[in-house]
């Protein structure tokens, strides 16, 4: 599902964000990518939504190669993965369910089908019952189980998440995290940056370590 070989990424002359990365993460995996500040953790997504270009190396997402990739495919690419970020990037002055029905009309989602696409996710979140409230109105944790829905209104083949556990309390924390992993089990393929070394070892799935740049350790 995702490929990586032998990807560099520098910034500048010598600043080395990623060196010599190779990675596979198979279709429905779920996969923590771990380090702590600067480890190359939202370089690497970054790359695999195509916002940056590697340095040098390769990578193929869902067989097709990045690298080689023309502009005009970037846009259906991404209708292959949905992206949830730390801070949520939700828009304050609309409800929730309007947050997630921008999406609808972004893809070109015929209206009904928005709407009960809304609203299957809404439920599986839980969060039904706010679809009327405003974001700043909900807890952090409930922003970010809106943000996780918004990232799979398109039904992507690919979550990536972004330190998506970041700045919640390690009770919700664990929250969110199991609802990343319910939806793993629905057959999506994810993959999580993370700096809470033990949010990932009580998941318990497979977890890459990055240190500056570079993947130096993987478990189990």
């Amino acid at each position: 599902m995702i490929q990586m070989y032998h990807v560099y990424k520098t910034y500048g002359k010598d600043l080395e964000a990623l060196v010599d990365v190779s990675l596979h993460i198979q279709k429905g995996e779920f996969v923590f990518l771990a380090g702590s500040s600067g480890a190359g953790k939202s370089t690497l997504l970054r790359l695999i939504f195509r916002d940056e270009l590697p340095t040098s190396g390769q990578i193929l997402v869902n067989g097709r190669n990045l690298v080689r990739m023309k502009p005009r495919a970037v846009p259906h690419l991404r209708r292959m993965l949905g992206i949830v970020f730390q801070d949520f990037k939700l828009l304050r002055d609309r409800t929730v369910e309007d947050n997630l029905a921008l999406v609808t009309r972004v893809v070109g989602m015929p209206a009904p089908e928005g709407r009960r696409r809304v609203a299957q996710l809404l439920k599986l979140v839980g969060l039904s019952h706010k679809a009327n409230m405003p974001p700043y109105k909900l807890s952090g944790g409930e922003q970010q189980r809106v943000a996780i829905a918004r990232g799979l209104m398109n039904d992507p083949l690919i979550l990536l998440a972004d330190e998506p556990t970041g700045n919640l309390d390690p009770e919700l924390a664990v929250d969110v995290t199991r609802l990343l992993l319910e939806i793993n089990s629905r057959g999506t393929t994810v993959l999580v940056a993370t700096h809470d070394l033990k949010l990932a070892e009580e998941a318990g799935r497979r977890t890459v370590f990055l240190k500056k740049g570079r993947i130096v350790e993987e478990w189990p």
